[in-house]
């Protein structure tokens, strides 16, 4: 049983538990408010009260004992007749109504069946039990949206942090002259160094586990700057640059491309 609250109906302080993943009111409060002596007892021997009991368990409940019920019912309403909120649920196998034992112990009912049971208290503590529990309602949904928007903003945060880092690993490293100055005869070697910063050998050397080629395993992006890399390699190379200076301008293209694509999408995604 979680931690109670409580809300204050016609000046008495009404407590709800959490028990089995559902709210009950205390009807030990409620009582309170009853002008006169009255018992939970008392409302539970009228056969008016114990057939709504009866249709609620029948909805709710799929182990309702049903043929208890229909003893009981057949009883509620005699002068003789008495029956406690604890002999109802031992009899029945009730979920509506649970009594709590101890000092601190009480009657509780499901919102449903305190609503009822409002009724017997007055007309007017009914309608104000029901407008203070939703008042209750609404303001823990408020405060869960609160929460929500809360955790969006943190998850949003997140996912920048998370997206930047692989942007990080995605945008190539800036090849220097001397590491520029190495022949690379496959011309599809030289593109993938100027993207991926390693040739295909290269590449499944340090991934003997996987099947296919680096390119299989590239993001959209990449394969997108791998094919503008190629058309600009083309007119590099009809302008009679050398693989030297062709790898470093197209490594610094690849660079740039990369940058401007991821940007784009994530700050898209993030909004």
């Amino acid at each position: 049983m979680s931690k109670s609250k409580k809300i204050t109906v016609l000046g008495k302080e009404i407590e709800i538990i959490h028990k089995n993943k559902a709210e009950f009111i205390s009807l030990t409060d409620m009582i309170k408010a009853k002008d006169g002596d009255f018992f939970i007892s008392d409302w539970l021997r009228n056969r008016n009260t114990i057939e709504f009991l009866g249709i609620w368990e029948s909805v709710y409940n799929s182990d309702f004992n049903y043929g208890e019920f229909a003893t009981i019912k057949s009883q509620a309403g005699l002068n003789s007749y008495k029956l406690s909120v604890k002999e109802w649920q031992q009899k029945t196998n009730s979920i509506g109504l649970i009594a709590t034992p101890g000092r601190y112990g009480g009657t509780y009912a499901h919102p449903d069946i305190a609503f009822e049971f409002g009724m017997w208290i007055s007309p007017e503590f009914k309608i104000y039990l029901i407008k203070e529990f939703q008042r209750l309602k609404e303001e823990e949904s408020s405060r869960e949206k609160l929460n929500w928007d809360l955790q969006r903003t943190i998850s949003k945060i997140n996912y920048r942090i998370h997206t930047d880092a692989i942007k990080d690993s995605l945008i190539p490293q800036e090849i220097s002259k001397s590491q520029a100055k190495m022949i690379y005869a496959n011309e599809a070697d030289l593109l993938n160094i100027a993207l991926f910063g390693r040739t295909a050998k290269e590449w499944m050397q340090q991934n003997p586990d996987l099947t296919g080629n680096m390119r299989d395993f590239a993001t959209l992006e990449q394969l997108v700057v791998l094919s503008n890399l190629e058309s600009i390699n083309a007119l590099l190379i009809s302008q009679e640059l050398s693989q030297e200076e062709r790898l470093l301008q197209l490594n610094r293209v690849a660079i740039s491309q990369m940058k401007s694509l991821l940007n784009s999408i994530h700050f898209t995604k993030l909004n």
